[in-house]
């Protein structure tokens, strides 16, 4: 296949139309929702842990969220965002943060879309996401877009973001960092996803919800100690990556320079990338959670964004910059851990490894479970066996394939599965909005409930 003609897609699809077509829904929702990701943030994070997982559902609402974020935090948070400074320059953060705030409330309403338009599959499983919320909120005659998106969906998990650049980032990192051999590594990878997906989402669910909370301690623990070892220049570089936001980067070392609208390109579509806000892979994660009330819902899965960008892509991005190596040839991995290994010079490498190690496994897991239920929904639940099975086999192959073309082909599915999503989000932003409405005067009224409820004696005589 012509690479020069494949790069043209993938340069077309991730150009300005989707990435406008992603911005301006999340800027639609934000206006719409009276900027509910500031006004509401605080109650969001409370329910992470406090959620009453009360209603219908396979898992708990924390269990949802960590299979989202399984899924979403992994190789970008610390390759993504090192690739988006090399090409954009520090500016490339901002805009980084920019996409993740109004992401924030395109990525509530996907939560809240999919468990209002979840279904029971005929195993007596919950199944959701964008093309359930197609099919049944759009209508019928809308039902091919959420065939399409469930193709795409199927194609991603198979051979893109679900395998092949993930198995290759862990059977890397682990062989240059501590010499282990390729086929070791890619053995005991496999048979570890196995293990976990071959018992399903509860199984995924429950290694998640371990190891995504681990994962997240561990990396904001060592990026903090980065900046803590470079304390002195932290407020020049957010400063830097202000300035650099508007008027682009001048020319430094083995850098090139980057104007605004690099910065901005990049910026956007690395953020957009890491966090998947938009993107509508989250939403079938989302769609398993136990409650009764989708705004519920939409506003613990709003968190993942701010989760994935606002503080772990920015760590990562403060973490590459305070230490000077931002303005280096280096890129990807090798430029974060130049940053890890400039403030921890015996064990940063090996810090970096344990991380992208947890990183990218948790993504294998919350993709495999995206792409069965896209495959559930276009072949029945007859090919959920096929489908891990062959999921499994290509986690197997992945160790030992460097296609180019297989990754350009990626971020091109990748990309299209965004168009009949934000599609869907905005012909059902009405609907979001009343069910806010109506959560939110849910809410009030239990608040007057427990005011006006008589206080207990034993109580009232302390």
């Amino acid at each position: 296949m012509d690479m020069e003609l494949l790069n043209a897609i993938d340069s077309f699809i991730w150009g300005p139309p989707l990435l406008v077509l992603l911005v301006g829904t999340g800027i639609l929702l934000t206006v719409r929702l009276g900027f509910l990701q500031v006004f509401r943030l605080k109650k969001a994070l409370t329910l992470i842990f406090r959620a009453k997982d009360s209603g219908e559902g396979d898992i708990n609402s924390f269990k949802a969220l960590c299979t989202a974020l399984a899924a979403t935090i992994g190789t970008g948070n610390i390759v993504g965002v090192a690739t988006a400074i090399h090409a954009g320059g520090p500016g490339a953060l901002f805009w980084m943060w920019l996409a993740a705030f109004f992401g924030m409330a395109t990525k509530y309403a996907e939560g809240l879309l999919a468990v209002k338009y979840r279904e029971t599959d005929a195993k007596g499983h919950i199944a959701g996401g964008p093309m359930y919320y197609i099919k049944n909120g759009l209508g019928e005659q809308w039902k091919p877009l959420g065939t399409l998106f469930a193709v795409f969906g199927v194609l991603v998990a198979f051979f893109g973001i679900g395998t092949f650049a993930q198995v290759n980032s862990i059977v890397e990192i682990t062989k240059i960092t501590v010499g282990i051999p390729v086929e070791a590594t890619a053995a005991v990878l496999t048979v570890t996803v196995a293990a976990v997906t071959l018992g399903g989402l509860q199984s995924i669910a429950r290694v998640s919800s371990k190891i995504v909370p681990a994962m997240a301690v561990i990396y904001f623990v060592t990026t903090v100690g980065v900046l803590l070892s470079f304390y002195e220049a932290v407020p020049a570089a957010v400063a830097l990556v202000l300035e650099n936001a508007f008027t682009g980067t001048a020319a430094t070392g083995g850098f090139l320079g980057a104007t605004v609208m690099m910065a901005m390109r990049n910026g956007i579509a690395r953020g957009v990338f890491s966090n998947e806000s938009g993107l509508g892979s989250a939403p079938i994660a989302a769609a398993a959670a136990k409650t009764k009330w989708p705004a519920e819902q939409g506003l613990i899965s709003m968190t993942g964004t701010f989760i994935d960008t606002i503080i772990i892509c920015t760590l990562t991005g403060l973490s590459i910059i305070v230490t000077g190596q931002w303005s280096t040839e280096l890129n990807g991995a090798a430029l974060t851990n130049a940053a890890f290994t400039a403030a921890f010079p015996a064990f940063g490498s090996e810090l970096l490894m344990v991380s992208l190690v947890l990183f990218a496994f948790t993504t294998i897991l919350g993709w495999n479970y995206y792409g069965e239920r896209c495959a559930e929904y276009l072949c029945g639940v007859r090919i959920i066996k096929p489908y891990r099975v062959v999921f499994i086999l290509l986690v197997a192959c992945g160790a030992f394939l460097k296609l180019e073309a297989i990754w350009v082909l990626a971020d091109i599915v990748n990309g299209l599965m965004a168009i009949p999503n934000l599609i869907a989000l905005l012909g059902l932003s009405g609907v979001v909005v009343a069910e806010t409405k109506r959560y939110f005067a849910h809410l009030g009224e239990e608040e007057t409930e427990e005011r006006k409820a008589p206080v207990p004696a034993a109580e009232a005589g302390k």
